[in-house]
């Protein structure tokens, strides 16, 4: 983790789908300083009650864990929670249920987890056409196709492979960082000039 947030990420999901909740916890516990010295936000994946005991600044939930207004209760208004969705329908039940951003995908085909059936870039432009939080790209994005994936209308990527099986993962994270940018500007170009 301490090379990402040196590079500059912001935003850190901690996701462990094989760990005991008790290693969860515990990992949780050290990285949530770390995240904090650096001035990025830490979320804990799965866990609303974990996120909880460790202050977190939230949870991502998956379709088939705790429901959102359970975890609104438990958490409170202040701390974040995200919702992986997979298509419309669920992503704007997610907006309406509270959510403060959705994960949508997968865009790409992934090996990190079975999250369904892949729904390519264009359906991100729809699903932002129909929800007003942020939308994170999840599913495959490396750093050949998140410009793509930016330009198509994501606010942001969720990279686990690109970054951690790259040599030097701080180099990895602040290439894709770089390139998020770049396509951000692009984009914001052309929605300008479309505006005129």
């Amino acid at each position: 983790m301490s090379q990402v947030l040196e590079a500059g990420v912001k935003f850190f999901q901690y996701r462990n789908k094989r760990g005991t909740r008790r290693e969860i916890y515990e990992t949780s516990l050290q990285l949530v300083p770390l995240a904090r010295r650096a001035g990025a936000l830490f979320i804990v994946n799965d866990h609303a009650d974990i996120a909880l005991a460790v202050d977190a600044d939230g949870v991502h939930l998956g379709q088939d864990d705790l429901p959102l207004k359970h975890a609104r209760n438990l958490l409170g208004s202040g701390k974040l929670i995200g919702i992986s969705t997979h298509g419309p329908d669920q992503a704007k039940v997610a907006e309406a249920g509270g959510a403060d951003y959705i994960g949508f995908g997968p865009v790409f085909r992934t090996s990190t987890k079975d999250a369904g059936p892949v729904q390519g870039i264009e359906k991100i432009t729809a699903i932002k056409r129909i929800v007003s939080v942020p939308v994170i790209a999840i599913g495959g994005i490396t750093l050949a196709n998140v410009g793509a994936v930016i330009s198509a209308g994501a606010d942001g990527v969720a990279v686990i492979s690109s970054v951690l099986s790259a040599p030097d993962r701080k180099v990895a994270a602040m290439e894709m960082m770089r390139e998020i940018q770049k396509n951000r500007m692009q984009a914001s170009e052309v929605r300008g000039m479309n505006d005129e």
